[in-house]
């Protein structure tokens, strides 16, 4: 071939070539932008409902397996025949006791390290490591020594409030974030400025109804190492209450007179381990839950601004937070939900369930809660058309009926007639613990939008709740009636408080906020630059900007809540 008829050929190819490429990277005569636009933002939405229910079903499954192991490892400790035949001297019942106070009362400190916590790790990284430290308490359960049970259980006393404000903080910004992503042509949104107030909180109503509706079916997951296993080895109610004289309101302690051996044969070790491993298994696959398909509540320069506030007042910030009289109104219904739910697991289901019916019906009474409390959590729906008041009142209300109705009562032993009164009472307090626990969440994000007090404010939250547990897990030897007596008690304080509450905001009453600290921004490294921060004098502007905008006591004037539903 000649040299021009080479160059000729090459040139076509090449231009051919060209053509191809323009077909390819060009723009094309059907492109819709506004269409592509509504797909991103159609995914981005569908990206949070799966963030959504991943840390719900993450959650379920990590209660489940510590619910279900501590309750069947507490019922085999129990038996004095299983603690002599397989550890002889190793005095497993110190040894649970030692677990139990590790977990009730290691929380006790945890609001000075819980918002540090969160802001070192960011929230979904603080969820996972909670994760995995529960996890750690199953794996303890494979060789039980005192060296393995107790720093585990103290490891899981130090998780427990770091796991919930940053499960109570994840939801909450997944609500705020699918407003943003279904509002993308709002001014404030393109802006990156905070939503008009009351704006996300029919997202919070939804989302923090699906995640306690999954929650909840944790109390009925985690029977199932009973129902499948344990129960093959319990004694009938006539041999473990054989010793018992008193039940419900003339009880004192827990079950007292109860047969100390309550299993007719022991387990085999091979069966123990096999249950075991399905538990851990279960724990694993919620640690791949949050590391996987969770993504991360914030961006990475919020992740950035919201550390560079200095560790100093990150560790100030909840207390500064408690000077806000709405929080000091929820603080006795944080303490009377902390209450209520460990009540029903232990003294009633004791007390009135296992003394009335027999241990091997505890599992079926636990079931008929947890499913109750999953369905009904759905009844918090109904704060998208009623005020806010009503499930949290109408809550505190069933219970207030439940208990004077417990403190009159107390049924015989072994009377198994009485067990469809037994589950309605059971179901009736599911339905209570449903809108208490999903009404104080979804109360707690209307009330702070604000993306940078929300785990200061889940952490306030959970750690009174947490001394709640601690206060119950002292009084566990009172009689019941005095136990009934303090119940009422905290209930009907914690629902005047919040009338009380509700009654100041209607009135306009201004409630105090502590000024949030400015960032420090470092100008090297990774971290990214402000605008304008190669001008000489842009720090001074800014901090005088910052000072104009954000007062030294921030001081809010509500809206009148008495004239809207949300």
């Amino acid at each position: 071939m000649r040299p021009k008829q080479q160059r000729v050929r090459c040139w076509a190819l090449r231009h051919r070539g060209l053509l191809q490429l323009d077909d390819i990277v060009g723009a094309h005569t059907d492109y819709n932008e506004e269409e592509e636009e509504q797909k991103y933002f159609r995914r981005k939405r569908l990206g949070v409902v799966k963030n959504v229910l991943a840390a719900s079903l993450a959650a379920m499954l990590t209660y489940s397996v510590y619910l279900g192991l501590l309750q069947m490892q507490l019922i085999l400790h129990y038996d004095e025949t299983y603690r002599e035949v397989k550890y002889s001297n190793m005095e497993l019942e110190d040894i649970d006791r030692k677990v139990l106070m590790g977990i009730n009362v290691t929380p006790v400190v945890a609001l000075l390290y819980t918002p540090v916590l969160i802001r070192f790790f960011s929230t979904k990284w603080t969820m996972f490591l909670a994760v995995g430290i529960y996890a750690l308490f199953v794996s303890s359960n494979y060789w039980e020594r005192y060296f393995t049970l107790v720093p585990s259980a103290v490891a899981i006393g130090v998780a427990i409030v770091p796991f919930w404000a940053s499960l109570g903080n994840y939801i909450t910004r997944m609500a705020q974030k699918y407003y943003e992503y279904a509002n993308y042509k709002e001014e404030h949104v393109q802006e990156q400025r905070q939503a008009p107030r009351g704006a996300c909180s029919a997202y919070i109503v939804v989302f923090q109804t699906i995640f306690y509706i999954c929650f909840h079916l944790s109390f009925v997951c985690a029977q199932m190492p009973m129902l499948f296993f344990l129960n093959n080895y319990i004694y009938q109610l006539n041999h473990t209450l054989s010793g018992v004289k008193h039940c419900g309101t003339l009880s004192h302690g827990m079950l007292t007179g109860f047969n100390k051996t309550v299993l007719d044969s022991l387990p085999r070790s091979v069966n123990l381990i096999m249950v075991e491993s399905v538990l851990m298994a279960a724990a694993f696959l919620a640690m791949l839950m949050v590391l996987l398909l969770c993504g991360s509540a914030y961006g990475t320069t919020e992740e950035i601004d919201l550390r560079s506030i200095g560790w100093g007042n990150i560790f100030q910030l909840p207390f500064k937070h408690m000077r806000d009289y709405r929080l000091r109104h929820l603080l006795p219904f944080f303490i009377y939900s902390g209450f209520e739910v460990l009540f029903v697991c232990n003294d009633f289901s004791l007390n009135y369930g296992v003394c009335t019916l027999g241990l091997e019906k505890l599992a079926y009474l636990l079931i008929a809660y947890g499913f109750s409390a999953s369905t009904c959590s759905s009844l918090a729906l109904c704060m998208l058309r009623l005020r806010r008041q009503y499930p949290l009142l109408a809550g505190a209300l069933l219970h207030a009926a439940i208990l004077v109705m417990l403190f009159c009562w107390a049924p015989k032993p072994q009377q198994v007639e009485q067990a469809p009164l037994l589950y309605t009472i059971a179901a009736l307090w599911g339905m209570g613990s449903a809108l208490n626990k999903t009404g104080i969440s979804i109360l707690l994000g209307m009330l702070y939008e604000d993306k940078e007090r929300q785990d200061f404010i889940f952490t306030i939250y959970h750690w009174w709740q947490a001394l709640a547990i601690f206060t119950v897990y002292l009084w566990s030897g009172l009689p019941m009636k005095a136990k009934l007596s303090l119940m009422l008690l905290a209930l009907g304080l914690a629902a005047g408080s919040y009338i009380w509450m509700e009654r100041r905001l209607a009135q306009r009453v201004a409630f105090r906020l502590p000024r949030m600290p400015r960032p420090r921004h470092r100008a090297s490294g990774y971290r990214y630059l402000e605008e304008d921060s190669d001008e000489t004098n842009s720090e001074d502007e800014g901090t005088s900007r910052d000072n104009s905008q954000h007062p030294a006591e921030e001081d809010e004037t509500p809206r009148d809540d008495g004239e809207q539903r949300n």
